[in-house]
Protein backbone atom coordinates (compact mmCIF):
# COMPACT_ATOMS: atom_id res chain seq x y z
CA UNK A 1 0.00 0.00 0.00
CA UNK A 2 1.61 3.32 -0.90
CA UNK A 3 1.87 6.01 1.74
CA UNK A 4 1.45 9.13 2.02
CA UNK A 5 3.86 12.09 3.00
CA UNK A 6 3.45 15.35 2.69
CA UNK A 7 5.45 17.86 0.78
CA UNK A 8 5.76 21.61 2.19
CA UNK A 9 8.27 24.01 0.31
CA UNK A 10 9.00 27.95 1.01
CA UNK A 11 9.00 30.34 -1.92
CA UNK A 12 12.33 31.46 -2.30
CA UNK A 13 10.90 35.04 -3.06
CA UNK A 14 8.88 35.12 -0.48
CA UNK A 15 12.02 34.40 2.01
CA UNK A 16 14.21 36.84 0.61
CA UNK A 17 11.10 39.40 0.82
CA UNK A 18 11.28 39.12 4.48
CA UNK A 19 8.15 36.94 5.21
CA UNK A 20 8.16 33.34 4.01
CA UNK A 21 4.98 32.07 2.88
CA UNK A 22 4.37 28.54 3.78
CA UNK A 23 2.22 26.31 1.08
CA UNK A 24 0.87 22.98 1.46
CA UNK A 25 1.13 20.61 -1.41
CA UNK A 26 -0.09 17.31 -1.48
CA UNK A 27 2.18 14.80 -2.65
CA UNK A 28 2.68 10.99 -2.80
CA UNK A 29 5.39 8.11 -3.33
CA UNK A 30 4.24 7.45 -7.42
CA UNK A 31 0.97 8.77 -8.81
CA UNK A 32 -1.57 8.79 -6.32
CA UNK A 33 -1.90 11.15 -3.08
CA UNK A 34 -4.32 13.63 -0.92
CA UNK A 35 -6.13 15.33 -3.53
CA UNK A 36 -8.99 17.90 -3.59
CA UNK A 37 -11.44 15.65 -2.87
CA UNK A 38 -15.09 16.65 -2.83
CA UNK A 39 -17.19 16.01 0.15
CA UNK A 40 -20.09 15.51 -2.18
CA UNK A 41 -18.36 14.17 -5.03
CA UNK A 42 -19.31 11.22 -7.37
CA UNK A 43 -18.85 8.04 -5.53
CA UNK A 44 -17.14 4.91 -7.49
CA UNK A 45 -20.72 3.74 -8.12
CA UNK A 46 -21.73 7.01 -9.69
CA UNK A 47 -18.93 7.17 -11.60
CA UNK A 48 -19.23 4.07 -13.07
CA UNK A 49 -23.09 4.55 -13.74
CA UNK A 50 -22.02 7.83 -15.53
CA UNK A 51 -19.23 6.45 -17.84
CA UNK A 52 -21.74 2.91 -18.51
CA UNK A 53 -24.39 6.01 -19.19
CA UNK A 54 -22.04 8.13 -21.75
CA UNK A 55 -20.87 5.19 -23.56
CA UNK A 56 -23.81 2.84 -23.79
CA UNK A 57 -26.27 3.20 -26.36
CA UNK A 58 -25.38 3.87 -30.13
CA UNK A 59 -23.35 0.35 -29.43
CA UNK A 60 -26.02 -1.49 -28.88
CA UNK A 61 -27.81 -0.58 -32.14
CA UNK A 62 -24.47 -0.09 -34.31
CA UNK A 63 -22.53 -3.45 -33.15
CA UNK A 64 -24.52 -6.52 -34.64
CA UNK A 65 -24.00 -4.23 -38.26
CA UNK A 66 -20.60 -4.80 -37.10
CA UNK A 67 -20.21 -8.24 -36.66
CA UNK A 68 -21.69 -8.63 -39.88
CA UNK A 69 -18.39 -6.96 -41.76
CA UNK A 70 -16.05 -8.91 -39.19
CA UNK A 71 -17.34 -12.12 -38.97
CA UNK A 72 -16.98 -14.13 -35.73
CA UNK A 73 -13.45 -12.57 -35.33
CA UNK A 74 -15.89 -9.65 -34.18
CA UNK A 75 -16.67 -11.03 -30.76
CA UNK A 76 -12.42 -11.14 -29.84
CA UNK A 77 -12.25 -7.98 -31.14
CA UNK A 78 -14.86 -6.31 -29.02
CA UNK A 79 -12.82 -8.05 -25.96
CA UNK A 80 -9.52 -6.58 -26.93
CA UNK A 81 -11.35 -2.96 -28.01
CA UNK A 82 -13.53 -3.05 -24.36
CA UNK A 83 -9.35 -4.16 -22.44
CA UNK A 84 -7.46 -1.44 -24.32
CA UNK A 85 -10.00 1.21 -24.22
CA UNK A 86 -10.46 0.57 -20.45
CA UNK A 87 -6.31 0.35 -20.37
CA UNK A 88 -6.09 3.58 -21.97
CA UNK A 89 -9.21 4.87 -19.81
CA UNK A 90 -7.08 3.93 -16.54
CA UNK A 91 -3.77 5.66 -18.06
CA UNK A 92 -5.73 9.11 -18.69
CA UNK A 93 -6.85 8.71 -14.87
CA UNK A 94 -3.29 8.34 -14.12
CA UNK A 95 -2.56 11.27 -16.04
CA UNK A 96 -5.06 13.48 -14.08
CA UNK A 97 -3.89 12.46 -10.74
CA UNK A 98 0.28 12.82 -11.71
CA UNK A 99 -0.82 16.34 -12.77
CA UNK A 100 -3.06 17.26 -9.62
CA UNK A 101 0.11 15.90 -7.61
CA UNK A 102 2.77 17.67 -9.28
CA UNK A 103 0.58 20.95 -9.95
CA UNK A 104 -1.78 22.79 -6.67
CA UNK A 105 -3.76 24.87 -8.87
CA UNK A 106 -5.48 21.98 -9.99
CA UNK A 107 -6.14 20.26 -6.79
CA UNK A 108 -9.00 22.62 -6.92
CA UNK A 109 -12.79 21.66 -9.14
CA UNK A 110 -11.06 21.89 -12.51
CA UNK A 111 -13.72 22.00 -15.52
CA UNK A 112 -11.57 21.58 -18.54
CA UNK A 113 -9.27 18.65 -16.61
CA UNK A 114 -8.45 17.18 -20.07
CA UNK A 115 -7.04 19.90 -21.98
CA UNK A 116 -5.17 20.71 -18.60
CA UNK A 117 -3.15 17.29 -19.10
CA UNK A 118 -2.91 18.76 -22.38
CA UNK A 119 -1.35 21.95 -21.37
CA UNK A 120 0.86 20.32 -18.74
CA UNK A 121 2.88 18.02 -20.96
CA UNK A 122 2.70 19.67 -24.48
CA UNK A 123 2.51 23.04 -23.45
CA UNK A 124 -0.50 25.58 -25.82
CA UNK A 125 -0.46 23.23 -28.69
CA UNK A 126 -1.21 20.33 -26.58
CA UNK A 127 -4.07 21.81 -24.94
CA UNK A 128 -5.47 23.25 -28.12
CA UNK A 129 -5.85 20.00 -29.61
CA UNK A 130 -7.60 18.42 -26.77
CA UNK A 131 -9.87 21.16 -26.73
CA UNK A 132 -10.30 21.23 -30.52
CA UNK A 133 -10.64 17.49 -30.55
CA UNK A 134 -13.12 17.05 -27.09
CA UNK A 135 -15.21 19.71 -28.86
CA UNK A 136 -15.70 18.69 -32.12
CA UNK A 137 -16.46 15.03 -30.82
CA UNK A 138 -19.05 16.56 -27.92
CA UNK A 139 -20.95 18.65 -29.80
CA UNK A 140 -21.17 16.30 -32.78
CA UNK A 141 -22.59 13.59 -30.92
CA UNK A 142 -25.29 16.46 -29.04
CA UNK A 143 -26.77 17.21 -32.69
CA UNK A 144 -26.95 13.45 -33.95
CA UNK A 145 -28.60 12.82 -30.27
CA UNK A 146 -31.01 15.82 -31.21
CA UNK A 147 -31.71 14.03 -34.31
CA UNK A 148 -32.11 10.50 -33.32
CA UNK A 149 -34.17 11.75 -30.38
CA UNK A 150 -36.30 13.77 -32.99
CA UNK A 151 -36.50 10.66 -35.26
CA UNK A 152 -37.80 8.34 -32.99
CA UNK A 153 -40.73 10.35 -31.25
CA UNK A 154 -41.74 10.87 -35.36
CA UNK A 155 -42.01 7.17 -35.38
CA UNK A 156 -43.53 6.48 -33.00
CA UNK A 157 -46.10 9.03 -32.97
CA UNK A 158 -46.32 8.20 -36.32
CA UNK A 159 -47.26 5.38 -35.79
CA UNK A 160 -50.64 6.01 -33.49
CA UNK A 161 -51.62 7.95 -36.37
CA UNK A 162 -50.27 11.15 -35.94
CA UNK A 163 -47.22 12.72 -38.24
CA UNK A 164 -45.72 15.78 -37.21
CA UNK A 165 -42.57 16.98 -39.19
CA UNK A 166 -39.01 15.64 -37.96
CA UNK A 167 -38.31 19.83 -38.34
CA UNK A 168 -40.58 20.35 -35.68
CA UNK A 169 -39.70 17.37 -33.73
CA UNK A 170 -36.09 19.08 -33.16
CA UNK A 171 -38.18 22.01 -31.70
CA UNK A 172 -39.60 20.04 -28.95
CA UNK A 173 -36.47 17.78 -28.47
CA UNK A 174 -34.31 20.97 -27.96
CA UNK A 175 -37.15 22.52 -25.62
CA UNK A 176 -37.32 19.53 -23.16
CA UNK A 177 -33.79 19.29 -23.40
CA UNK A 178 -33.01 22.78 -22.74
CA UNK A 179 -33.65 22.87 -18.52
CA UNK A 180 -31.37 19.60 -18.30
CA UNK A 181 -28.62 21.47 -19.87
CA UNK A 182 -28.52 24.02 -17.21
CA UNK A 183 -27.60 21.48 -14.57
CA UNK A 184 -23.65 22.57 -13.87
CA UNK A 185 -21.41 19.50 -13.39
CA UNK A 186 -21.77 15.55 -13.24
CA UNK A 187 -22.11 15.64 -9.49
CA UNK A 188 -25.17 17.80 -9.94
CA UNK A 189 -26.96 15.49 -12.48
CA UNK A 190 -26.31 11.83 -10.97
CA UNK A 191 -29.84 10.63 -11.06
CA UNK A 192 -30.09 11.20 -15.07
CA UNK A 193 -26.76 8.97 -15.73
CA UNK A 194 -28.68 6.49 -13.74
CA UNK A 195 -31.94 6.50 -16.37
CA UNK A 196 -29.13 6.64 -19.28
CA UNK A 197 -27.99 3.79 -17.94
CA UNK A 198 -30.87 1.48 -16.84
CA UNK A 199 -33.23 2.65 -20.27
CA UNK A 200 -30.06 0.94 -22.13
CA UNK A 201 -29.91 -2.15 -20.13
CA UNK A 202 -33.58 -2.94 -20.42
CA UNK A 203 -33.36 -1.82 -23.85
CA UNK A 204 -30.77 -4.79 -24.48
CA UNK A 205 -32.39 -7.21 -22.82
CA UNK A 206 -35.45 -6.52 -25.36
CA UNK A 207 -33.52 -6.43 -28.46
CA UNK A 208 -31.93 -9.41 -27.57
CA UNK A 209 -35.35 -11.03 -26.93
CA UNK A 210 -36.57 -9.56 -30.21
CA UNK A 211 -33.89 -11.38 -32.11
CA UNK A 212 -34.40 -14.84 -30.42
CA UNK A 213 -38.07 -14.51 -31.26
CA UNK A 214 -37.09 -14.06 -35.05
CA UNK A 215 -34.42 -16.67 -34.96
CA UNK A 216 -37.49 -18.94 -34.76
CA UNK A 217 -38.90 -17.40 -38.00
CA UNK A 218 -36.40 -15.90 -40.21
CA UNK A 219 -34.96 -18.02 -43.07
CA UNK A 220 -31.38 -19.82 -42.99
CA UNK A 221 -28.82 -16.56 -43.18
CA UNK A 222 -25.40 -16.37 -45.43
CA UNK A 223 -22.47 -15.27 -43.20
CA UNK A 224 -19.95 -13.86 -45.86
CA UNK A 225 -16.22 -14.15 -46.09
CA UNK A 226 -14.19 -11.30 -44.44
CA UNK A 227 -13.57 -8.62 -46.54
CA UNK A 228 -10.69 -6.05 -45.76
CA UNK A 229 -12.85 -2.66 -46.58
CA UNK A 230 -16.11 -3.70 -44.39
CA UNK A 231 -13.77 -5.03 -41.70
CA UNK A 232 -11.80 -1.30 -41.05
CA UNK A 233 -15.26 0.13 -41.23
CA UNK A 234 -16.65 -2.33 -39.34
CA UNK A 235 -13.29 -2.13 -36.95
CA UNK A 236 -13.56 1.69 -36.80
CA UNK A 237 -17.11 1.16 -35.37
CA UNK A 238 -16.39 -1.04 -32.59
CA UNK A 239 -13.19 1.07 -31.17
CA UNK A 240 -16.22 4.28 -31.26
CA UNK A 241 -18.52 2.21 -29.28
CA UNK A 242 -15.93 1.65 -26.30
CA UNK A 243 -14.47 5.30 -26.88
CA UNK A 244 -15.81 7.39 -23.32
CA UNK A 245 -12.41 9.29 -22.91
CA UNK A 246 -13.71 12.66 -23.85
CA UNK A 247 -15.87 12.89 -20.71
CA UNK A 248 -14.14 10.90 -18.44
CA UNK A 249 -11.64 13.06 -16.75
CA UNK A 250 -14.60 15.41 -16.19
CA UNK A 251 -16.32 13.07 -14.23
CA UNK A 252 -13.06 11.57 -12.34
CA UNK A 253 -12.52 15.88 -11.28
CA UNK A 254 -16.39 15.12 -9.63
CA UNK A 255 -15.28 12.22 -7.68
CA UNK A 256 -14.59 12.51 -4.10
CA UNK A 257 -11.95 10.07 -3.94
CA UNK A 258 -9.95 10.76 -7.77
CA UNK A 259 -7.26 7.85 -6.96
CA UNK A 260 -10.48 5.20 -7.36
CA UNK A 261 -11.27 6.13 -10.59
CA UNK A 262 -9.44 3.23 -12.50
CA UNK A 263 -11.72 0.86 -10.34
CA UNK A 264 -14.82 2.60 -12.08
CA UNK A 265 -13.31 2.52 -15.01
CA UNK A 266 -13.13 -0.90 -14.82
CA UNK A 267 -16.66 -2.05 -13.84
CA UNK A 268 -17.63 0.12 -16.36
CA UNK A 269 -16.19 -1.06 -19.16
CA UNK A 270 -16.83 -4.84 -17.99
CA UNK A 271 -20.55 -3.64 -17.65
CA UNK A 272 -20.51 -2.49 -21.23
CA UNK A 273 -19.40 -5.48 -22.48
CA UNK A 274 -21.49 -7.63 -20.86
CA UNK A 275 -24.43 -5.20 -22.75
CA UNK A 276 -22.80 -5.19 -26.00
CA UNK A 277 -21.67 -8.58 -26.85
CA UNK A 278 -24.70 -10.99 -26.48
CA UNK A 279 -26.70 -8.41 -28.27
CA UNK A 280 -23.98 -8.64 -31.20
CA UNK A 281 -23.43 -12.13 -31.39
CA UNK A 282 -27.27 -12.89 -31.44
CA UNK A 283 -28.03 -10.31 -33.97
CA UNK A 284 -25.31 -11.56 -36.23
CA UNK A 285 -26.03 -15.36 -35.82
CA UNK A 286 -29.94 -14.88 -36.89
CA UNK A 287 -29.63 -12.01 -39.42
CA UNK A 288 -26.28 -13.00 -40.92
CA UNK A 289 -25.16 -10.73 -43.75
CA UNK A 290 -28.76 -8.77 -43.99
CA UNK A 291 -27.95 -7.15 -40.67
CA UNK A 292 -28.29 -3.63 -41.13
CA UNK A 293 -26.05 -0.48 -39.27
CA UNK A 294 -29.17 -0.28 -37.13
CA UNK A 295 -30.20 -3.56 -35.15
CA UNK A 296 -33.84 -1.74 -34.86
CA UNK A 297 -34.15 -1.74 -38.71
CA UNK A 298 -33.41 -5.49 -38.81
CA UNK A 299 -35.59 -6.84 -36.37
CA UNK A 300 -39.25 -7.86 -36.74
CA UNK A 301 -41.59 -4.43 -36.08
CA UNK A 302 -44.05 -4.92 -33.13
CA UNK A 303 -43.97 -4.04 -29.17
CA UNK A 304 -40.50 -5.01 -28.84
CA UNK A 305 -39.89 -2.84 -31.14
CA UNK A 306 -41.69 0.20 -30.14
CA UNK A 307 -40.54 -0.19 -26.29
CA UNK A 308 -36.91 -0.22 -27.74
CA UNK A 309 -37.09 3.19 -29.60
CA UNK A 310 -38.70 4.46 -26.51
CA UNK A 311 -36.00 3.04 -24.35
CA UNK A 312 -33.23 4.32 -26.63
CA UNK A 313 -35.20 7.73 -26.53
CA UNK A 314 -34.72 7.65 -22.83
CA UNK A 315 -31.16 7.16 -22.89
CA UNK A 316 -30.32 10.02 -25.47
CA UNK A 317 -32.57 12.12 -23.81
CA UNK A 318 -30.15 11.51 -20.55
CA UNK A 319 -27.41 11.33 -22.13
CA UNK A 320 -27.03 14.71 -23.96
CA UNK A 321 -26.71 16.87 -20.86
CA UNK A 322 -23.26 13.82 -20.32
CA UNK A 323 -21.86 14.47 -23.60
CA UNK A 324 -22.61 18.50 -24.02
CA UNK A 325 -21.19 19.12 -20.59
CA UNK A 326 -17.47 19.29 -21.17
CA UNK A 327 -17.85 21.14 -24.22
CA UNK A 328 -20.15 24.17 -21.80
CA UNK A 329 -17.42 23.35 -18.84
CA UNK A 330 -14.30 25.09 -20.58
CA UNK A 331 -16.11 27.66 -22.43
CA UNK A 332 -17.63 28.67 -19.12
CA UNK A 333 -14.01 28.98 -17.64
CA UNK A 334 -12.81 30.98 -20.94
CA UNK A 335 -15.61 33.26 -20.51
CA UNK A 336 -15.60 33.62 -16.85
CA UNK A 337 -18.92 32.64 -15.86
CA UNK A 338 -18.97 31.40 -12.30
CA UNK A 339 -19.28 27.89 -11.33
CA UNK A 340 -22.72 28.45 -9.64
CA UNK A 341 -25.82 28.33 -10.40
CA UNK A 342 -26.98 31.85 -12.07
CA UNK A 343 -28.31 34.42 -15.24
CA UNK A 344 -25.00 33.61 -16.76
CA UNK A 345 -25.08 30.37 -17.27
CA UNK A 346 -28.41 29.37 -18.32
CA UNK A 347 -27.85 32.39 -21.07
CA UNK A 348 -24.71 31.09 -22.28
CA UNK A 349 -25.95 27.36 -22.42
CA UNK A 350 -29.53 28.51 -24.10
CA UNK A 351 -27.20 30.02 -26.67
CA UNK A 352 -25.34 26.93 -26.92
CA UNK A 353 -28.43 24.88 -27.13
CA UNK A 354 -29.95 27.28 -30.02
CA UNK A 355 -26.29 26.57 -32.07
CA UNK A 356 -26.86 22.74 -31.67
CA UNK A 357 -30.45 22.98 -32.88
CA UNK A 358 -29.23 25.08 -35.92
CA UNK A 359 -27.02 22.54 -37.49
CA UNK A 360 -29.42 20.02 -36.51
CA UNK A 361 -31.93 22.02 -38.59
CA UNK A 362 -29.55 22.91 -41.48
CA UNK A 363 -28.07 18.98 -41.79
CA UNK A 364 -31.22 16.54 -40.99
CA UNK A 365 -29.65 13.51 -41.66
CA UNK A 366 -25.75 13.91 -39.72
CA UNK A 367 -24.75 10.08 -39.89
CA UNK A 368 -21.71 10.77 -42.22
CA UNK A 369 -20.64 14.29 -40.34
CA UNK A 370 -20.53 12.78 -36.98
CA UNK A 371 -18.52 9.47 -38.88
CA UNK A 372 -16.09 12.26 -40.03
CA UNK A 373 -15.63 14.48 -36.01
CA UNK A 374 -16.38 11.00 -34.05
CA UNK A 375 -14.12 8.52 -36.35
CA UNK A 376 -11.09 10.99 -36.21
CA UNK A 377 -11.17 12.77 -32.83
CA UNK A 378 -12.46 10.51 -30.54
CA UNK A 379 -9.99 7.66 -31.96
CA UNK A 380 -7.37 10.82 -31.33
CA UNK A 381 -8.67 11.13 -27.55
CA UNK A 382 -9.20 7.71 -26.69
CA UNK A 383 -6.40 6.02 -28.38
CA UNK A 384 -3.60 7.98 -28.99
CA UNK A 385 -3.82 10.84 -26.33
CA UNK A 386 -3.69 9.09 -23.59
CA UNK A 387 -1.12 6.40 -23.73
CA UNK A 388 1.81 9.71 -25.50
CA UNK A 389 0.62 11.95 -22.38
CA UNK A 390 1.33 9.36 -19.50
CA UNK A 391 5.21 8.47 -21.24
CA UNK A 392 5.39 12.00 -21.11
CA UNK A 393 4.36 13.07 -17.52
CA UNK A 394 6.44 9.61 -16.28
CA UNK A 395 9.68 11.30 -17.90
CA UNK A 396 9.04 14.99 -16.81
CA UNK A 397 11.23 15.58 -13.97
CA UNK A 398 11.02 18.44 -11.36
CA UNK A 399 9.76 19.01 -7.62
CA UNK A 400 8.12 15.65 -7.52
CA UNK A 401 8.32 11.65 -6.90
CA UNK A 402 9.35 10.47 -10.49
CA UNK A 403 7.30 8.03 -11.71
CA UNK A 404 8.66 5.16 -14.12
CA UNK A 405 7.08 3.89 -16.64
CA UNK A 406 8.35 -0.12 -16.78
CA UNK A 407 9.21 -1.76 -20.16
CA UNK A 408 5.89 -3.36 -20.89
CA UNK A 409 4.00 -0.36 -20.34
CA UNK A 410 6.29 1.49 -23.02
CA UNK A 411 5.48 -1.68 -25.53
CA UNK A 412 1.68 -1.26 -24.43
CA UNK A 413 1.75 2.07 -25.25
CA UNK A 414 3.37 2.99 -28.69
CA UNK A 415 1.74 -0.35 -30.13
CA UNK A 416 -1.65 1.04 -28.63
CA UNK A 417 -0.87 4.55 -30.83
CA UNK A 418 0.39 2.51 -34.03
CA UNK A 419 -2.75 0.82 -34.53
CA UNK A 420 -5.41 3.72 -32.40
CA UNK A 421 -3.41 6.13 -35.60
CA UNK A 422 -4.47 3.29 -38.15
CA UNK A 423 -7.96 3.16 -37.42
CA UNK A 424 -8.41 6.15 -37.39
CA UNK A 425 -6.95 7.05 -40.32
CA UNK A 426 -9.67 4.10 -41.85
CA UNK A 427 -12.61 5.39 -40.17
CA UNK A 428 -12.03 8.92 -41.34
CA UNK A 429 -11.23 7.73 -44.91
CA UNK A 430 -14.80 6.13 -44.93
CA UNK A 431 -16.56 8.82 -43.13
CA UNK A 432 -14.79 11.24 -46.33
CA UNK A 433 -15.94 8.45 -49.23
CA UNK A 434 -19.44 8.45 -47.68
CA UNK A 435 -19.38 12.47 -47.57
CA UNK A 436 -17.78 12.50 -51.33
CA UNK A 437 -20.75 9.68 -52.78
CA UNK A 438 -23.97 11.45 -50.52
CA UNK A 439 -25.93 14.49 -50.84
CA UNK A 440 -27.27 16.75 -47.99
CA UNK A 441 -30.68 17.30 -47.32
CA UNK A 442 -32.68 20.54 -47.66
CA UNK A 443 -32.22 22.28 -44.23
CA UNK A 444 -35.11 22.32 -42.04
CA UNK A 445 -35.69 26.07 -42.48
CA UNK A 446 -35.82 26.01 -46.55
CA UNK A 447 -38.28 23.61 -46.13
CA UNK A 448 -39.58 21.91 -43.29
CA UNK A 449 -40.51 18.26 -44.94
CA UNK A 450 -37.42 17.94 -46.98
CA UNK A 451 -35.52 15.75 -44.23
CA UNK A 452 -38.22 12.75 -44.48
Amino acid sequence: MKRFRMVYYIKMADVQSGGAQLTHVSSVKGEIGLYGHHKHGLTVLTTTVFAVGEMAGSGVLALPGAMAGTGYVGILLNIVCAVVSAYTGVLLGKCWLMVMNRYPEYQEHSRYPYPAIGQVTYGKPGRLIVSCAINFTMFGASVVFLLLGSENLQSLVKDLGKDISFCYWLFIVAGVLLPISWLGTPKDFWPIAIGATVATSVACCVVLANIVKDSHTVPPVFHAPIEFKPFAFALGTICFAYGGHPAFPTFQADMRNPEKFGVAIFISYMIVLLMYLPVAIAGYMVYGINTKDNILATVSSGPMQYAVEILITMHIFCSFIIVINPVCQEFEELLRIPTHFGVKRVIFRTVMMGVILFVAESVPHFGAILSLIGGSTLTLLAYILPPIFYLKLCSMTGDWDKVDASLHQKFACFEIVLVGSIVGIAATYSAVVSLATSSFSTPCYINSDASQ
